[in-house]
C-alpha cells in the first residue's frame, strides 16, 4: 500500500505532484483528495480526479484575481498547473489523446497567469531555433538590471517547463540566481503542439538556449549554468561537451548510454542482449508481453516512442546507442557536479559518467535513510538544492577565465 494509491505508477505520480507542495506547486489536503477519487489502474478516474481538483483550484484563483488578492491567485494558479499536467501523465504517449492537450493547455494558462502575478515578474520567452522558437521562463533575481548568474534549466521525457518552475527556478532565485526554464523538442510544447521530438545532440539545442541567454543584458556572460534532470541527465553533460560557454554542469542524475541502460535492466535472453542494438521482431515477442502486462513499463515504453517519435521497440532500440556520453564526456570542460540517488535505477551510471569526466568534477550522493533517495531527489529537493546550488555557489564565486571555444 502506497502512500496515496495501492498502484505503483499511480503513486509515483501522485508523489510527483506532492513534491512540488516545497515550493508552492500542490497541498496535501488537496492531493489527498483528489487520490481518493481514483480507482487503481483506471486512467480515465485518474485523469477525472485531478482535472477536477485542478479545476476547483483554478476558480479559486480566478475568484481571488477578480477581488484584487494578487498573491491568493497566484498560489492557486501554481498549484492548479501542477494538478492538470499531473492529470494528463497517464495519457502520455501516441496517439496522442485530445483530453491530455487540453488539459496541458489548460497547465499552460494556469501557469502564465501565475507568473504574471509573480515579484519579480517571471517572463515568458520564445527561444530562435532552427526556424521556430521553443517555450521558456525567464525568472530574475531582482529587478535591477544588474549582471547576474544565471542557471539554465532543461528537462527530460516528461517533465515541462511549468514543472522546472518548482523543481529549479525558485530555489535558484531565492539564491541570487536568474533562471531560463525551457522545453525542447520531445517536450512540452514543442511536442505536444509544434511535432518536434528529441535529438541526441543536445548541445544544437542549449547552443540557441545560452545564445539567448547571452543577449540580455542582466545575464552575466562568465557566470551561465546548466541544470538536468531525469533524462536531463545525459542532455545536460551531452550539452556542455559541445557548448563551452558553460560555466558549470549539474546531471541529476549522472547518466552513462541508453542503450547500455536498456541492455542492462530489460529482461531479455543473453543471446539478444548481446546482438543489440541489431533485433528482429521475434526476439522482441516476450519481452513485449512483458511490458504490456506491467502498467509501470508499459507507460514508459509509451511515453519513449513518442518523445522519440518511434514506432516500435526495435526502433527505440536501435537509436538508443546515440544517446552516449562514452565519447563525449571527456569533451566537457567546465566544474561538473553528478549527482546519485541509492533507490533510482536511472542513476545507476552515475559513477561511470564521474569517472570519465576531466574536468572539475564532484560526486553528490543521496540516500534513502536521508529520504533522497528515490528518482531526482523529488521527495527532498530541498537537501539536493542545498548540496547543487552551494556548490554552484562555489563555482560562481570562482575566478574562471573565458572559454575561447
Amino acid at each position: 500500500m502506497g502512500l496515496f494509491i495501492s498502484d505503483p505508477l499511480f503513486e509515483r505520480f501522485a508523489m510527483r505532484a506532492l513534491s512540488h507542495a516545497l515550493y508552492g506547486g500542490a497541498d496535501f489536503g488537496e492531493c489527498f483528495v483528489a487520490a481518493s477519487q481514483i480507482t487503481p489502474g483506471d486512467p480515465d478516474s485518474w485523469f477525472r480526479a485531478w482535472t477536477a481538483t485542478a479545476d476547483r483550484v483554478c476558480a479559486i484563483a480566478e475568484t481571488c484575481a477578480a477581488a484584487g488578492h494578487a498573491v491568493s491567485a497566484r498560489e492557486a494558479w501554481l498549484r492548479a498547473s501542477n494538478y492538470y499536467r499531473t492529470s494528463w501523465l497517464p495519457l502520455f504517449g501516441a496517439p496522442v489523446e485530445a483530453r491530455l492537450v487540453e488539459a496541458f493547455d489548460r497547465e499552460s494558462e494556469a501557469f502564465a497567469r501565475a507568473a504574471a502575478c509573480m515579484e519579480p515578474a517571471v517572463e515568458a520567452v520564445e527561444i530562435p531555433y532552427e526556424g521556430t522558437t521553443l517555450p521558456g521562463y525567464f525568472h530574475r533575481a531582482d529587478d535591477s538590471g544588474l549582471p547576474r548568474p544565471t542557471l539554465i534549466a532543461t528537462n527530460g521525457y516528461d517533465a515541462t517547463v511549468h514543472e522546472a518552475h518548482f523543481a529549479h527556478a525558485v530555489a535558484a532565485v531565492r539564491r541570487g540566481y536568474h533562471c531560463l526554464t525551457f522545453d525542447g523538442p520531445g517536450q512540452g510544447r514543442p511536442l505536444i503542439h509544434q511535432g518536434l521530438v528529441f535529438r541526441p545532440d543536445w548541445e544544437a539545442v542549449v547552443s540557441p538556449v545560452v545564445d539567448y541567454a547571452l543577449s540580455r543584458p542582466d545575464v552575466d556572460p562568465q557566470r551561465i549554468a546548466l541544470i538536468g534532470w531525469s533524462f536531463g541527465g545525459y542532455l545536460a553533460p551531452r550539452a556542455a561537451s559541445g557548448d563551452h560557454r558553460l560555466a558549470a554542469c549539474i546531471a541529476d542524475p549522472g547518466q552513462w548510454d541508453l542503450l547500455e541502460a536498456l541492455r542492462m535492466n530489460l529482461p531479455l535472453p543473453p543471446a539478444v542482449r548481446e546482438r543489440l542494438p541489431e533485433i528482429a521482431p521475434a526476439d522482441l515477442e516476450a519481452l513485449e508481453a512483458q511490458i504490456r502486462s506491467n502498467p509501470y513499463l508499459d507507460w514508459t515504453f509509451r511515453r519513449a516512442l513518442w518523445v522519440h517519435g518511434l514506432e516500435s521497440l526495435a526502433d527505440y532500440f536501435r537509436i538508443a546507442g546515440a544517446y552516449s556520453l562514452k565519447d563525449r564526456a571527456e569533451r566537457i570542460r567546465c566544474p561538473t557536479l553528478v549527482a546519485w540517488a541509492e533507490a533510482d535505477p536511472i542513476a545507476r551510471f552515475a559513477d561511470q559518467l564521474f569517472a570519465a569526466l576531466q574536468c572539475p568534477r564532484t560526486l553528490v550522493r543521496f540516500t534513502t535513510a536521508e529520504g533522497v533517495g528515490g528518482h531526482c531527489e523529488e521527495t527532498g529537493r530541498s537537501l539536493f538544492h542545498q548540496r547543487a546550488y552551494d556548490w554552484l555557489d562555489g563555482v560562481f564565486t570562482s575566478p574562471r577565465t573565458p572559454d575561447p571555444g
